[in-house]
């Protein structure tokens, strides 16, 4: 069953409008059919079960069969704030990240990164981004389409880390993991979370430095992963502790 996703006020009583480019890929692309059925979230957070009514050269109308009660997101919020990598590794972390539930993803700019973007390159690429976000969120059946932020600076990404219940910051020099698990363990029930990764090349020691309060330094286990391993590793543990 193929997800879309629609605005709020594309949401009536018993039908649903489908506009935009989503149009010339269900009736192009997918070559779907009246009949078919499709999932369908607004920008509040709510899905749809639907069928597609009739297919035209600008809109889809689909009848709303039942509500999605269950629904497929994670119980807590997790914000990602992400060192930025090398090449294209960013894509594939926003990728995974999405599948794995991820409510918002922070590229961030650190002493460390090899990558340094321009205003224009940063922004061309968050476009770029975003549109994978769109796209995983659509495959993995998400309810909401995760926000990839504009790169921030470190200093930057501490206030904004600050401001959840508590933010988890994997370190290479951290050992135990029956640490990390009393800290997963007592996150409350609705909680905000953010996860912290270094650049490839580690967090520099003022950084790392800064991590106090409600940031807590964990560990991921006796071995050292690479930077797009670590945020999906932690987000793993997240879910496996947290999830229902």
């Amino acid at each position: 069953m193929h997800q879309f996703f629609v605005d709020k006020e594309n949401v009536g009583k018993d039908r649903i409008t489908i506009e935009g480019a989503d149009v010339n890929h269900i009736g192009n692309v997918l070559r779907m059919k009246p009949g078919e059925r499709v999932r369908i979230s607004d920008s509040e957070e709510q899905s749809y079960f639907c069928h597609i009514e009739s297919i035209t050269g600008d809109a889809v109308v689909a009848v709303i069969d039942a509500r999605d009660e269950l629904g497929t997101e994670f119980a807590h919020k997790v914000y990602l704030f992400q060192g930025l990598p090398k090449s294209d590794k960013m894509e594939l972390i926003i990728q995974k990240a999405v599948e794995l539930g991820v409510y918002e993803i922070i590229p961030v700019a650190m002493k460390n990164c090899v990558v340094k973007l321009d205003a224009k390159k940063a922004e061309n690429k968050t476009k770029r981004w975003q549109a994978i976000a769109e796209s995983a969120a659509k495959q993995s059946k998400r309810t909401v389409i995760p926000r990839v932020h504009m790169p921030v600076s470190w200093d930057e990404a501490v206030l904004m880390a600050q401001k959840l219940s508590v933010t988890l910051v994997p370190y290479e020099n951290e050992r135990g993991l029956q640490a990390t698990r009393e800290v997963m363990q007592a996150i409350p029930e609705n909680a905000t979370i953010g996860v912290m990764i270094g650049p490839e090349g580690g967090f520099a020691t003022e950084e790392i430095a800064q991590v106090s309060g409600n940031m807590h330094r964990i560990s991921l286990g006796r071995r050292i992963l690479r930077t797009e391993t670590a945020g999906l590793a932690t987000l793993s543990m997240l879910i496996y502790t947290l999830d229902e």
